[in-house]
């Protein structure tokens, strides 16, 4: 597990797993945006509608928008918001109704505060709740802490988390940078078959393996890729995965076909008879994939290929809340009251 930074200089906080968001808020006007700048209001009409009953008229939130579940936050629903139609959105927000957490404040009654220390920033935020987000129920504080030890549990694990962030207590804020922040995610790892792999574009050597895992019915999926080999790797392993072309590769889902964005040549993929395991890291497993690509660690060699199963990363089937009223902030990121106001959504 990566090491997180240690001293009185540092505040710790839970890194969500969600979209950012900077909520403005200029009398009745409204807009909320992501880090890059993309307008998101469309795309969460319910958090544009809690900020614009918030009491204060003028103020810039910091935070993360996530969609409560029973277990925790769920990713897949934040990706459904993204759709064409104004109408799908509007039924979505009403079914899994989006929550911001707010874990910074940059102005507030047309005070800038970017270039105050985080320190003041957090006291000021928290006098903002309290006046301003009592009762608001699409609007809640993110936890934050000084004990490394809390920060340490936080890491162990919890739904909706993918880390901790750790940001100096003295210094402004730190719009795109990197100093002064520190972003320690959670390691995870999942022992894979080897489905198949992709030639490089470039050479004759191996450029992807193909990565695999079983469901009950013993079907193997495809779910994602590793590339990070070296060179030398892939000139070694590339005739030993030639010898082991063969047979279906996945006889599950299979890897997509070509897109905009691939040539004809790497889109094209070699099934492999499903002898090789692998020990990949990975941060995000969701609808049914690896979120991003894969880093390999090691070869599985005494592990049978049948036992890498799609259990090992898929949570169990979480029920959807109805309404974020019913769903509070995960125990284990509930704030400590020498630390930090919690704000919880109340049923």
């Amino acid at each position: 597990m990566d090491t997180l930074p240690v001293g009185p200089q540092w505040q710790y906080e839970p890194k969500w797993d969600g979209f950012r968001c900077l909520a403005f808020r200029n009398g009745r006007q409204v807009d909320l945006r992501s880090k890059s700048g993309q307008p998101l209001a469309r795309y969460f009409p319910e958090l544009a509608v809690a900020i614009r009953t918030v009491s204060a008229e003028r103020f810039v939130l910091d935070g993360e928008i996530v969609i409560p579940i029973d277990s925790g936050f769920s990713f897949d629903d934040l990706l459904l918001r993204l759709h064409p139609a104004a109408s799908r959105v509007a039924k979505l927000s009403v079914e899994t109704p989006a929550l911001l957490l707010v874990f910074d404040l940059l102005l507030e009654n047309g005070e800038n505060l970017t270039d105050r220390p985080l320190s003041e920033r957090r006291d000021r935020l928290e006098e903002f709740a309290k006046h301003h987000l009592r009762g608001n129920r699409s609007i809640g504080v993110s936890p934050a802490t000084r004990r490394v030890a809390q920060a340490r549990e936080w890491l162990t694990g919890h739904s909706g988390t993918d880390g901790v962030i750790a940001k100096r207590l003295d210094l402004a804020y730190q719009s795109g940078e990197r100093t002064g922040m520190q972003k320690v995610k959670r390691i995870r790892t999942a022992d894979c078959v080897v489905g198949g792999f992709r030639y490089s574009t470039k050479g004759n050597v191996v450029g992807s393996l193909l990565l695999g895992l079983y469901d009950e019915d013993g079907a193997l999926h495809h779910v994602g890729f590793t590339s990070s080999l070296s060179a030398d790797e892939r000139k070694r392993l590339t005739p030993m995965l030639e010898r082991l072309r063969g047979g279906a590769g996945f006889t599950g889902r299979a890897p997509g076909g070509p897109s905009r964005w691939s040539t004809e040549r790497s889109s094209e993929w070699e099934p492999l008879l499903p002898k090789l395991v692998v020990e990949v890291r990975y941060d995000h497993y969701t609808n049914g994939r690896f979120r991003h690509g894969t880093r390999f660690l090691r070869w599985r060699p005494e592990k049978p290929p049948r036992q890498c199963l799609i259990s090992q990363v898929e949570k169990p089937a979480a029920r959807r809340s109805t309404s974020a009223r019913s769903t509070s902030v995960p125990r284990a990121t509930r704030p400590t009251r020498s630390t930090v106001r919690k704000r919880r959504v109340k049923s």
